[in-house]
């Protein structure tokens, strides 16, 4: 009970000292009532602070084994929560993109919830490093090459192939590379279901960027920045937090089984 007490302040003091500059900022600069954009932005910075909240409480009720994989969803969602701080201050500041913020956050978070297939895996058989290790590198170069795209570095276009071959990269992994003939050998019930939803998230979920990357920067018709914002925050709502919840619904079915 007191380490849980301990973990829970401990998480509501860095939130608090990470709202600071925000509630600061927020001051000056008011919130305006038809601001979609910048409402999204509170609302989502606000969820994924009660989803890290829920994360780390919720790891003194698995066991042991599944841990660490609560804790990698609570990390996700506490890297995005402090990014969409700074993002929604950049927004309601300036009215600009925050692209550099957005592509820092998902250079940390995505490869985190890439490796979560490792984790669900490992936590009930032995599974090679070499799932880990593509799981990991294609989901980053899939992100640099989008960041270089985005940023004009390069292309747009090579930026958007580029990143997309690596997509498919990963999508094969978990579709019909080893991850899934472990998952469909050795995994309980509870946790095959829980791999499938993830790739579903992963196929589904994570094609709003690139449809968002398309739309804002290769078509001729293109997308203003307000719906381009809109699109990638509701697309993190269920890359990380619906995501997280699929991770924890699993630790507990297997803890409680």
């Amino acid at each position: 009970m007191r380490s849980l007490v301990r973990s829970s302040v401990a998480v509501f003091g860095a939130g608090a000292l990470t709202l600071l500059p925000s509630i600061a900022i927020a001051a000056e600069n008011n919130l305006k009532s038809n601001d979609f954009v910048g409402i999204s932005f509170w609302l989502i910075s606000m969820a994924l602070v009660a989803s890290t909240v829920f994360f780390f409480i919720e790891r003194d009720r698995v066991n042991a084994k599944w841990k660490t994989s609560l804790t990698v969803s609570g990390l996700v969602t506490l890297v995005a929560a402090v990014h969409y701080f700074y993002m929604r201050d950049v927004w309601v500041t300036t009215g600009e993109t925050p692209t550099v913020y957005r592509y820092i956050d998902w250079l940390i978070t995505v490869p985190l919830l890439m490796v979560e297939f490792f984790l669900i895996l490992a936590a009930i058989t032995k599974v090679p490093t070499g799932v880990f290790w593509r799981l990991l590198v294609g989901t980053t170069l899939m992100l640099v090459f989008g960041y270089l795209g985005e940023a004009k570095y390069i292309p747009a276009n090579i930026g958007f192939f580029v990143g997309t071959f690596f997509w498919l990269v990963v999508l094969w992994e978990i579709f019909k590379g080893e991850a899934s003939r472990i998952s469909s050998a050795e995994a309980s019930p509870a946790v095959q279901s829980a791999f499938k939803l993830m790739r579903n998230i992963v196929t589904f979920g994570w094609a709003i960027y690139p449809i968002g990357y398309y739309l804002g920067y290769m078509s001729s018709g293109g997308v203003d920045a307000n719906t381009l914002n809109i699109i990638y925050n509701l697309a993190d709502v269920l890359n990380k937090i619906a995501f997280g919840l699929i991770i924890w619904h699993v630790a507990v079915t297997e803890s409680e089984a």
